[in-house]
């Protein structure tokens, strides 16, 4: 019997490992996550434009001299009809300013021979509010405004110490945790759907070859489902550790060579809990802090891996009944969202989650089989009580021997069924032959 199943896993692994398109995800979703990160940036670099000459019509008088001009936006003072201003293709926009503006703010008109971007409209607005701000501020007779407000202004930074980390306390970042449990989340929402679907098309596949008939024939049904989740689930497996030796070799070897020795210690201190140690945004810190620790990455996979493995095979379970219960992809698209649809609540879920990861809510979720592996991974990053983890991981592993009983008794039922478009009540029905 294993040396069945084995036979099964070792063709269902090595089919796939070997495919183009496993090797292409495998190096491309490191390059795009990379890529990602550094994309907002690089779209705001590339994105403003060319500078844009707006044209003033200041009937009050106050603002126009006070106007800035921006590496997007040039302003200039009208000198003709405003038809005339817009028909000039130097002018990008004729910006008219009520002379009441003082009292009434929302005297303001940007008239423009094509749609304004947003950016444009936003500047324009940040700085005429500003103006007359100032404007309204002189109307106190204050000496040396200005600098009074200079020395007022404060930005306020605060760490948050964790007290039942140690003695000294450890520094945590709710931005920094949120992000994590993010990337984790949705790396586990792509592999829960992308393997579950792919375990469902080979039995379809298989079943509308007719090769089922004849594997059964030396093999049981439930022997050959199990060679085939298992076999799926390694492919999965083999991903997840490709992507974890690539991150531990960034973080451990090339990210220190890279980073200099001083803001590595400085990082450490801040993240220790020193309050005081250096200058560096402790956001910052705490994410280098974090990721040149090859101990806190391989405990993050090691999670991941985890509940990879639990919510593949309960997913995996319910994508083979819907496979082995119909003759084509067409079919199967109207039993999918049994499985679709509980990893798209888990995903939403998480989200909540991550705004209030000890809360009721978040408890509740992680227990729950069906949204624990991905409600737990958003929830990890914030260093929750370990006990949560375990129960989580015990009720998730009793699920999967029920889900696989289940998916057994439908599998063997449902690969000789054809020309049925089968409901849940007969996969009940089907589960409960002997």
């Amino acid at each position: 019997m294993t040396n069945k199943i084995s036979i099964i896993i070792a063709r269902e692994y090595s089919e796939r490992v070997k495919k183009k398109s496993f090797i292409i995800t495998t190096i491309l979703v490191p390059v795009l996550m990379l890529a990602l990160s550094v994309l907002p940036a690089a779209i705001m670099m590339f994105a403003s434009g060319d500078e844009k000459t707006i044209a003033v019509v200041d009937d009050s008088g106050l603002v126009f001299g006070q106007l800035t001009d921006t590496d997007e936006i040039k302003f200039v003072e009208a000198f003709a009809p405003q038809d005339d201003m817009l028909a000039n293709e130097d002018t990008y926009g004729v910006l008219i300013i009520d002379r009441n503006i003082m009292k009434k703010p929302s005297g303001l008109r940007l008239l423009t021979a094509n749609a304004a971007s947003i950016q444009v409209e936003r500047t324009i607005t940040d700085q005429i509010e500003s103006i007359l701000e100032k404007e309204k501020l002189k109307a106190y007779d204050i000496e040396d405004l200005d600098r009074i407000l200079q020395e007022v202004k404060t930005e306020v930074s605060m760490q948050t110490i964790r007290t039942d980390r140690g003695d000294d306390g450890e520094s945590q970042s709710a931005a920094i945790s949120s992000a994590i449990g993010t990337v984790l989340n949705f790396l586990l929402y792509m592999f829960l759907l992308m393997y579950g679907s792919l375990v469902m098309n080979s039995i379809i596949e298989e079943k509308n070859n007719r090769v089922l008939e004849i594997v059964v024939s030396s093999i049981k049904p439930t022997q050959l489902l199990m060679g085939k989740i298992v076999g799926v689930g390694l492919v999965a497996i083999t991903q997840i550790a490709i992507w974890a030796v690539i991150l531990i070799g960034i973080t451990s070897l090339l990210l220190p060579t890279i980073i200099p020795a001083d803001m590595l210690a400085e990082a450490s201190s801040i993240s220790s809990g020193d309050m005081a140690a250096g200058a560096m945004d402790k956001d910052m810190a705490i994410a280098l802090s974090l990721f040149t620790s090859p101990l806190y990455v391989v405990r993050l996979f090691g999670y991941l891996l985890l509940f990879l493995v639990g919510g593949y095979l309960i997913y995996a379970s319910i994508f083979a009944c819907i496979g082995a219960a119909v003759d084509n992809i067409q079919d199967a698209s109207q039993l999918q969202m049994l499985g679709v649809a509980p990893i798209i609540i888990a995903l939403v879920a998480s989200m909540a989650v991550i705004a209030e990861p000890n809360g009721t809510f978040a408890v509740v979720m992680s227990m729950i089989p069906f949204t624990s592996p991905m409600v737990m991974m958003a929830r990890i990053p914030f260093d929750i009580p370990a006990w949560e983890v375990a129960v989580s991981l015990l009720i998730l592993a009793a699920s999967i021997i029920f889900m696989i009983w289940f998916s057994a008794k439908v599998y063997r039922v449902g690969i000789f069924m054809y020309g049925k478009k089968p409901n849940i009540r007969d996969l009940i029905r089907w589960a409960r032959y002997k």
